[in-house]
């Protein structure tokens, strides 16, 4: 550390991991020293590194498992927010394997409140997906999918299984989407979602839920669960 320079000590020993973190001398998941072997390594005060740990952690870099330790958080997968995208491709566009699991499918009828985000009436017929998206066998979202009937009146388990949900649409159906609506909102993992995305209960986490259109007709309502800690979303304002 250059205590002569005007970059504050925790500014600098931030840097310092930072650069350890992307040359791969701390790799993901591995254990960082502790704040006072950092503290001696580095000759620096214990406020200054604690406020160092506080800003990497808040950035994303590391996480503290209580009692543990702190340790390097694995790569967050960025996602752009301009056009339309599907969760399959764009694992494919960062060169990770992509994979859904379903996890349940259902035919129900829809109750009051799903029916008017859809433009439904009650009791109209339509197919309940639940599915766990990952990549490279990484648990990454939960989803719950809403999707008409009468626009996919054939769709199985089986098909979903077998190739992408938005594939199956255009292929077998015909039915594509043209556009999407995303609304984001902070959120905490529940029991069920954080059994499956391998994650502590109450972890902060991400709720989007999206509404796709055929032009005008409504053929998919999503709620998904994304881990707060493994992705982030980007718009770009001009």
């Amino acid at each position: 550390m250059d205590k002569s320079s005007k970059v504050p000590l925790y500014l600098q020993l931030m840097n310092e991991i930072i650069e350890k973190i992307e040359q791969e001398t701390y790799e993901e998941h591995d254990k960082l020293p502790s704040e006072r072997e950092l503290c001696d390594m580095y000759k620096l005060s214990r406020i200054t590194v604690r406020q160092a740990l506080q800003e990497l952690e808040r950035e994303g870099y590391i996480y503290k498992l209580h009692g543990k330790g702190t340790f390097v958080s694995a790569s967050s997968i960025e996602q752009n927010l301009v056009k339309l995208y599907s969760f399959t491709e764009e694992m494919k566009k960062v060169g990770k394997t992509p994979m859904t699991k379903v996890l349940s499918f259902k035919e129900i009828a829809i109750d009051t409140r799903i029916a008017n985000k859809m433009g439904l009436e009650p009791l109209d017929e339509v197919f309940e997906v639940v599915r766990l998206r990952l990549a490279d066998e990484q648990p990454l979202m939960y989803e719950t999918s809403y999707l008409p009937k009468k626009w996919f009146p054939y769709l199985t388990k089986e098909k979903l299984m077998e190739k992408p949900m938005y594939d199956i649409f255009s292929h077998d159906y015909q039915v594509h989407v043209t556009r999407a609506i995303e609304r984001f909102s902070a959120t905490q993992l529940r029991e069920t979602e954080a059994g499956y995305l391998n994650a502590p209960t109450q972890q902060p986490a991400m709720l989007i839920k999206r509404f796709a259109y055929h032009h005008e007709q409504l053929i998919e309502y999503t709620i998904s669960v994304a881990r707060g800690d493994k992705f982030d979303y980007t718009v770009e304002l001009t």
